[in-house]
């Protein structure tokens, strides 16, 4: 397969790229021999032995067969929808798609509409899911050894000031780190409700970005469990902290919080006693490769990962229309000025 890259921020030059590295380095078979195409209209990223990079999508078509390239979408949630369409017309039709697939309900029924006619695979980014920590948390919750599940606990929180400020693709903090933490409840403790949710402004000085401080999302599982998933892009320190408390114990787990070492820590705690574990877990390293083994096989993620990233956007829309107020007052006259 060869692969296009949509997109040189963050996700795509930071995260996605330097990934395709390591996944291609791991799985040769998986992949084309020829550079990475990227296309992205700032050129961010320079031409090298490895990525060749374009500023439109006619440029990048030349260089790729569209019915044997795997795309990957690392444009802001804003605009994916309609990045997606553009490159269906254009007769492509494998996609890895970052985190969120849409900033909302109309927005994901455009993109089902849009899987349907094209007939699109589609693999929603979701490294959490395939994480170590998260096969662990959910070995103990099938088990019997704390018990049963009552409660879990998401915090996601990092300083995100000058991205906020500077690049505002994210229509709000929901969008933003909350879709792992959502995606990872659900498969823990299963379908659930939200009872409640929370939202707030990045306030720097004067200048004010609504909704871009933080969030929170409270959870009400079918099988009783209740979840609180809590975000704070004004965070002084980074953290991906996870707590599971169980009826007789807990478990603790510590996601890596950026690219820079791909290890999780895991604790848990029964009759007083605390057992740490440290655990390598370069989780999307091993979701692209999955990914792209789908991809070979031919896979329909229709009733798998499209339903369940689906459903994660539904409860961010539901969680979002409960705390959608407009900007008035003080705060108002701030992001005027």
């Amino acid at each position: 397969m060869q692969t296009f890259v949509v997109g040189l921020g963050r996700a795509g030059a930071g995260l996605h790229i330097p990934v395709l590295a390591r996944a291609r380095s791991a799985a040769r078979p998986l992949f084309d021999t020829l550079p990475i195409v990227a296309c992205d209209p700032r050129r961010t990223v320079q031409d090298s032995a490895e990525v060749t990079v374009t500023s439109t999508f006619e440029q990048a078509e030349r260089l790729l067969v569209p019915a044997k390239t795997v795309v990957h979408v690392c444009t802001p949630p804003a605009v994916r929808v309609t990045v997606l369409a553009e490159l269906a017309e254009l007769g492509f039709r494998r996609f890895i798609v970052e985190k969120p697939l849409a900033v909302d309900t109309d927005e994901l029924a455009r993109v089902i509409r849009l899987r349907r006619k094209f007939g699109l695979h589609l693999e929603i980014v979701e490294p959490w899911l395939t994480s170590t920590l998260t096969k662990r948390l959910t070995k103990l919750v099938r088990g019997s050894a704390l018990g049963e599940l009552k409660s879990i606990s998401i915090v996601q929180n990092k300083p995100r000031f000058r991205r906020s400020l500077l690049a505002p693709g994210h229509p709000s903090a929901f969008d933003v780190e909350l879709p792992h933490g959502v995606g990872v409840a659900l498969r823990l403790a299963g379908n659930a409700r939200v009872t409640h949710s929370a939202g707030q402004d990045l306030v720097m000085g004067e200048l004010v970005v609504p909704r871009m401080g933080g969030a929170q999302i409270g959870l009400r599982h079918n099988s009783g469990v209740r979840t609180l998933i809590e975000s704070d892009l004004t965070s002084p320190v980074r953290e991906r902290r996870i707590t599971c408390e169980f009826s007789q114990g807990s478990a603790v787990g510590h996601y890596a919080v950026s690219d820079d070492d791909d290890h999780a820590q895991f604790t848990v705690i029964q009759d007083g006693q605390a057992t740490r574990t440290v655990l390598r877990d370069d989780s999307l390293t091993a979701w692209m490769i999955r990914a792209y083994r789908n991809f070979h096989a031919g896979a329909d993620q229709l009733s798998a990962g499209l339903d369940f990233a689906a459903e994660v956007v539904r409860i961010l829309a539901v969680a979002k229309n409960i705390c959608a107020e407009p900007v008035t007052g003080e705060r108002r006259a701030r992001n005027a000025g």
